[in-house]
């Protein structure tokens, strides 16, 4: 008798979590454009760690205990923040960043990482770590769910292109093909894989983001294995795992 996989499973948006069972699992929470991304530069630029927040005042209101803020609503940065929701600005210098926390609250992504809390544990992944990813949850061999983050309840295209690159290379470690939502997840990865910033052109959040004048945090955030870093989220705070320890 073999050894049953672990499964992976996509949940397309936070509003369907209710009809998962995280317990047991490690939920990953992916906002590709940009709150993960952004997470896991700050934290690969040696911010020692976020605390998101689902309320743009909570956030705010950190500043006085010594926080940087960052925030975004609407992709576009808040008022009266010190950093919006992209990663350059963990990268441009403008603010020093390195030695310091961040309160973070953005539009969909510290939200799903709030409603995936009933998880074992909950990381936090993009394409800039997927590969780290990865490697992390093989070592774990808990039943998997991509949480994403979507905009504003409903699906995106992004998100769940990161589910199905996930699964491709999870393939062989997990069942991938349990679940329709991995399995049309990774159809779209296919579709994609050979020029994802070609195929995102038609996602409508892409489209709000060249709006904005974005186009370039589009461009950063697919890129594929820049850090090697694994973002936890436990006790209300958003830590880099030790890979030692696990």
């Amino acid at each position: 008798m073999t050894n049953q996989l672990p499964t992976l499973d996509v949940c397309f948006s936070p509003e369907l979590l209710p009809l998962y069972d995280l317990r047991g699992k490690v939920a990953v929470v992916v906002d590709i454009l940009r709150a993960t991304s952004s997470i896991v530069t700050a934290l690969a630029q040696g911010v020692t760690h976020l605390v998101p927040f689902s309320e743009l005042a909570e956030c705010q209101a950190q500043a006085a205990a010594g926080y940087l803020t960052a925030a975004e609503r609407d992709g576009r940065q808040a008022e009266g923040v010190d950093l919006g929701n992209s990663p350059f600005g963990y990268l441009d210098g403008v603010v020093p960043v390195r030695g310091r926390c961040v309160a973070i609250t953005t539009t969909n992504g510290t939200r799903a990482l709030h409603l995936s809390a009933a998880a074992d544990k909950v990381l936090v992944g993009a394409f800039l770590n997927i590969g780290a990813i990865a490697e992390h949850l093989r070592r774990l061999q808990k039943d998997v769910v991509v949480v994403c983050a979507g905009w504003k309840g409903n699906f995106c295209l992004e998100d769940t292109l990161f589910g199905g690159a996930l699964a491709a290379l999870l393939q062989t470690d997990f069942d991938t093909t349990s679940s329709d939502a991995t399995l049309a997840a990774l159809d779209l990865w296919k579709t994609a894989e050979a020029d994802v910033a070609g195929y995102l052109l038609k996602s409508s959040h892409v489209r709000r983001l060249n709006s904005l004048e974005a186009h370039k945090d589009m461009e950063f955030c697919i890129r594929q294995d820049e850090y090697t870093i694994v973002p936890v989220f436990q006790d209300g705070r958003i830590t880099a795992v030790d890979e030692l320890i696990g």
